[in-house]
């Protein structure tokens, strides 16, 4: 049962970063300018941060009620779907920007303990400040707990963290590892990769622009 419910947390966890968005985009960037030492030490240490912040989350889904309705959420006069949206708005036209004042800046690739311990911090702060995983688990935690795919006894739940820390590990590795294989396979410069990582990361913004005023406007 341990070992299904670890299995579980990978599975779940992984599957929530295929699709592109700021974490794994950062990533790819990040190897393309500092190669995949810097990239690994980017994921350990967002990977042990979501290790607890799942185990957290996990923890919080037990005391909600079985019709988990983001939209229902409040914190204050607002909905907790909203303020993710709009936290994410501007986490991501910040890192747009970033990464497209820095196209022509790339980074050669260092092996320094400070480079290294930079990586790390980065790699910490988003996991820290990485909202868009708050739904994520409120709803998938509850309906894995609904369904009594896991128990919700301690040894359960931090098994499980630990198979989803596991599961954002694998799913960054394959990124950062696609991202240096599509640089080297294609010969693409780092400045045509890091305008294109901004270009996804201002369309996200805009995606979750258009989303919250469809829904104000209904």
């Amino acid at each position: 049962m341990l070992v299904l419910t670890f299995l579980i947390g990978v599975m779940l966890n992984a599957m929530g970063y295929i699709p592109p968005g700021n974490i794994n985009l950062t990533l790819a960037q990040l190897t393309i300018n500092r190669g995949m030492r810097q990239a690994w030490s980017f994921i350990l240490a967002f990977s042990c941060i979501e290790v607890f912040f799942t185990f957290g989350m996990m923890r919080f889904a037990r005391w909600i009620s079985s019709d988990v309705d983001i939209d229902a959420i409040k914190v204050g006069s607002f909905q907790l779907s909203f303020l993710v949206d709009l936290f994410m708005i501007v986490l991501l036209s910040v890192m747009g920007t970033l990464a497209w004042k820095n196209r022509d800046k790339a980074i050669q690739p260092k092996a320094g303990e400070d480079s290294r311990k930079g990586s790390v911090l980065y790699g910490v702060v988003l996991g820290v400040l990485n909202p868009v995983q708050i739904p994520f688990w409120l709803f998938f935690g509850n309906y894995v707990i609904l369904h009594e795919w896991i128990t919700t006894d301690y040894l359960s739940l931090i098994i499980f963290s630990f198979g989803s820390g596991t599961g954002s590990l694998l799913a960054l590795y394959a990124y950062a590892y696609f991202a240096r294989y599509i640089q080297e396979k294609f010969a693409l410069s780092s400045r045509l990769i890091n305008k294109c990582i901004a270009i996804f990361l201002y369309c996200l913004a805009f995606y979750l622009v258009i989303k919250q005023v469809v829904i104000y406007l209904r």
